[in-house]
């Protein structure tokens, strides 16, 4: 799993986001804090949760700090318990008290993010299913919520319009009638031979359409339980099955039960509740 951290683009995104809250300088923390001051602190955790986004808080503090020590107790991708440190610094007491919030911004949705994510792939386990994320996305920090989903064990979709075809009802709509869906990925696969192609079905005639057109995969879409066992059958050997549609915690192990390859799920980073982090001084 790739640090994004080590993206440029990603370190611009954390830099903008410190000077929005800077502005023309951190006021309180100027008048209150001491310039040389130095300073230990912990960001701990106020609940159980999988941990995501520590090196993006260890970035805010260092880009205020370039001497700041920064240690993770708990890395990206492990479970954390209430009360657990998930990482330790020290340095400027400035450069801390004015990156905090950025930090926790950064990381406490990170985390909801991964803990929700693995809530889902414990529920469906030990059936080898993927879950995935969609481009349901925050705008702006898609790079940071579809890391946190891997960091909770789940597997990220397309990152976006270019890296899949993906022929939903929308684009269907514009597909001249009479053409069929099999010839629709047909000519998709023309113009874009490298990329994998999906198409969305909501009945069995609709899969029968689409899969003479040989897809790479097919997303059924709100279908009942039965009728997904009958699509992912009709499927096999041909192309690969995604779920998607309404699915909950409580709905997921019986969509995952009908064989499907993969379930996408636009609640992981839609609608997520950020973890509850703190960041604790510790005076020397």
């Amino acid at each position: 799993m790739r640090d994004i951290v080590e993206r440029e683009d990603v370190r611009r995104m954390i830099a903008a986001e410190l000077a929005v809250d800077q502005g023309l300088g951190d006021a309180t923390t100027l008048a209150m804090v001491g310039e040389g001051q130095q300073v230990a602190a912990v960001i701990q955790t106020r609940e159980d949760c999988r941990v995501a986004g520590t090196s993006v808080a260890a970035f805010a503090f260092r880009h205020l700090d370039p001497a700041m020590q920064v240690e993770v107790v708990c890395a990206d991708g492990q479970q954390a318990v209430s009360g657990d440190a998930i990482m330790r610094l020290h340095g400027s007491a400035r450069a801390i008290v004015t990156a905090e919030r950025t930090a926790l911004n950064f990381m406490q949705r990170m985390c909801g993010i991964a803990t929700l994510t693995r809530r889902f792939v414990d529920a469906v386990s030990p059936l080898p299913v993927q879950i995935l994320d969609t481009r349901k996305t925050t705008p702006g920090l898609r790079i940071f919520e579809k890391y946190a989903v891997v960091c909770g064990g789940g597997t990220n979709h397309r990152f976006g319009l270019y890296d899949k075809i993906m022929i939903k009802d929308n684009h269907r709509r514009f597909w001249e009638a009479g053409k069929g869906l099999g010839a629709a990925v047909r000519v998709a696969r023309e113009q874009y031979p490298d990329i994998p192609i999906e198409i969305e079905v909501e009945n069995r005639d609709a899969l029968l359409d689409a899969l003479q057109g040989c897809p790479d995969e097919v997303l059924l879409d709100n279908m009942s339980l039965d009728a997904m066992r009958e699509c992912v059958k009709l499927c096999e050997g041909c192309c690969r099955t995604e779920a998607s549609g309404g699915i909950t915690l409580d709905t997921v192990r019986a969509v995952a039960e009908t064989g499907v390859n993969a379930i996408s799920l636009g609640c992981l980073t839609h609608s997520v509740r950020s973890v509850d982090l703190t960041l604790e001084m510790e005076f020397l």
